[in-house]
């Protein structure tokens, strides 16, 4: 008898335990978050810069919700990197509920979807408690039980997982065989803009979705 586990209860072992699923060991496997890009233009960083003032306007007023997160940061991060245009189609997929435990405290959040294309994915995590958002990490086995959702896939997929604050690239693939790899975590809280690698990896990401 097949058992089915809903996305939001799906953990790293049982990915592990049903598709063989392996963190790759390889740092080639994931090179497209961490190769060379392609130069930002100066009106590119300058929107950018705007949007982490924006973001860190937010933050003074927590706790940040989905919508506010998708208005101020993802909506200008998807326009910038082209998504809003052929051949990517913009899809929201079914919310996902997210509990994670904190000091005996149930924690719940939820996680929305969106796709690109079917090898390319965003979650935007939101919290529903007194804190400010979840960790991008606890999205992880969420995300990949998206990107390995098809047997038969043969190109690598692709997702990001933000909060708001924090962002994290995935990389999975079904055949030959099972793996996944994570870029570094990329964060609005640093001195610096972080947003410019985020768009600069949004891009090439995008490409090799549709190569």
């Amino acid at each position: 008898m097949v058992q089915s586990i809903p996305a939001a209860q799906v953990t790293l072992r049982n990915l592990k335990q049903t598709l063989g699923l392996q963190l790759a060991q390889d740092p080639a496997f994931f090179l497209e978050w961490s190769e060379p890009h392609a130069a930002l233009s100066e009106a590119e960083q300058q929107l950018l810069d705007r949007v982490k003032a924006n973001f860190l306007e937010l933050v003074e007023d927590p706790p940040m919700l989905e919508n506010s997160v998708k208005l101020v940061v993802l909506a200008p991060l998807l326009d910038l990197a082209g998504f809003y245009h052929q051949p990517f189609r913009l899809e929201t997929e079914t919310s996902i509920a997210l509990a994670l435990e904190d000091e005996g405290t149930v924690i719940r959040g939820r996680i929305d979807v969106l796709v690109l294309r079917q090898r390319l994915w965003l979650l935007v995590i939101e919290s529903k408690s007194k804190r400010s958002d979840f960790a991008v990490t606890g999205a992880i086995p969420q995300a990949l039980a998206y990107l390995l959702a098809n047997p038969t896939q043969t190109q690598p997929s692709f997702a990001k997982i933000t909060n708001g604050n924090e962002f994290l690239f995935l990389k999975a693939m079904r055949q030959p065989a099972a793996e996944y790899g994570t870029s570094r975590l990329f964060s609005l809280v640093t001195p610096h803009n972080e947003l410019y690698a985020v768009l600069q990896i949004l891009k090439r990401l995008g490409s090799a979705a549709i190569a």
